[in-house]
């Protein structure tokens, strides 16, 4: 059984240890499932999501620069970028940044825990499936047209060498990367931030080092890219036209039209009451088949309903019971004991 399952989990016991050999995790106790799952298993999911697009993105965002030179170049098979960058480009420039999300949380663990509803955007594919991929693929494609662009117009005259055209699109590729793992990053410790712009200014380390070998093909490119002014403006151009876009429908995306997700990140970031969880009330019941009543309510004396937030610690704050639902393993014995089931209660 455990061999056929998607996800084997075995729990090592006094029946022996065949089981949770077999299994993909072993755990001690059936308590540990909760974690297991709520945490890890969320947490998982989410980076796996992002690391799997982002590769994409990467991957699509340096051929559709290739394709677009390759019409200007009259389909001549010509390469814009040499074999040391492009070998660069995914083994030193792009690879190390992606590896952050190992550290990336968008809940703490206390809220995932106290809100086992939210595992249901996993369970839905909610970050990765055909549209958030479709997003991705417009969003390299927009980018390699930004950056395509504006290096022809800013670079491409006759005193340009191509060598010097080709490290002016590898630049704003990096500088563009760099931002959009920021951007999509939820929380941000000190590692990610040594990471993403250690790697960054490696960049620059590592072509100038290159600049110094007479017979590399790129001797002293990067020493006069640095010298121009016009250099950090091409490239101030190019992060700022291909990261408006997305920073403008993030930002209206997450005001005006939230998830549950960003909802509950709000109330993390805030530690006050919020009162705007009916788009969280509506998501969540949709989620579930318009099984459950609402999650959010609490009753008051002219009996409408006051929506408080998760993380509320008011005393008019309830919780939705989760006997009925797929969730009541992870709750506790007492609250999935019906009310009319008799206790037998000893005074003395």
């Amino acid at each position: 059984m455990i061999q056929q399952a998607h996800i084997g989990v075995g729990i090592s016991g006094r029946e022996g240890l065949q089981a949770a050999r077999a299994a993909d995790y072993s755990i001690g106790k059936f308590r540990f499932l909760k974690r297991l799952i709520l945490v890890h298993g969320r947490y998982s999911y989410n980076r796996t999501a992002f690391l799997s697009q982002y590769s994409f993105y990467k991957s699509l965002l340096i051929c559709f620069i290739q394709i677009l030179f390759s019409f200007v170049s009259g389909i001549a098979g010509t390469s814009l970028f040499n074999s040391v960058s492009l070998m660069a480009y995914n083994v030193f420039y792009t690879s190390i940044p992606v590896l952050t999300t190992v550290l990336d949380k968008d809940l703490s663990e206390k809220t995932v825990t106290q809100n086992p509803e939210i595992l249901l955007y996993c369970q839905a594919g909610r970050l990765l499936n055909p549209s958030t991929f479709a997003g991705w693929f417009g969003r390299s494609l927009y980018h390699a047209i930004v950056v395509f662009l504006i290096t022809i117009h800013a670079y491409a005259n006759e005193k340009s060498e191509m060598e010097e055209l080709s490290m002016v699109a590898l630049s704003g590729s990096i500088w563009l990367q760099a931002f959009v793992v920021t951007l999509e990053m939820s929380s941000f410790t000190f590692l990610q931030f040594l990471a993403i712009w250690g790697n960054f200014a490696a960049f620059y380390v590592i072509n100038l080092c290159i600049s110094t070998i007479p017979t590399a093909g790129m001797y002293t490119i990067m020493f006069r890219l640095c010298r121009q002014p016009s250099y950090w403006i091409t490239m101030l151009l190019i992060s700022g036209v291909g990261m408006g876009p997305v920073l403008a429908l993030k930002y209206f995306r997450y005001t005006y039209s939230p998830s549950a997700i960003n909802i509950l990140q709000k109330a993390e970031r805030s530690r006050g009451p919020m009162y705007t969880l009916v788009n969280l009330e509506s998501q969540l019941r949709s989620e579930q088949g318009n099984s459950t009543n609402s999650i959010l309510t609490a009753p008051v004396k002219n009996k409408n309903s006051v929506y408080e937030p998760l993380l509320s610690d008011s005393p008019m704050a309830s919780r939705r019971s989760l006997a009925s639902s797929s969730f009541d393993i992870f709750q506790p014995a007492q609250s999935r004991v019906p009310a009319a089931y008799p206790r037998n209660i000893k005074t003395s």
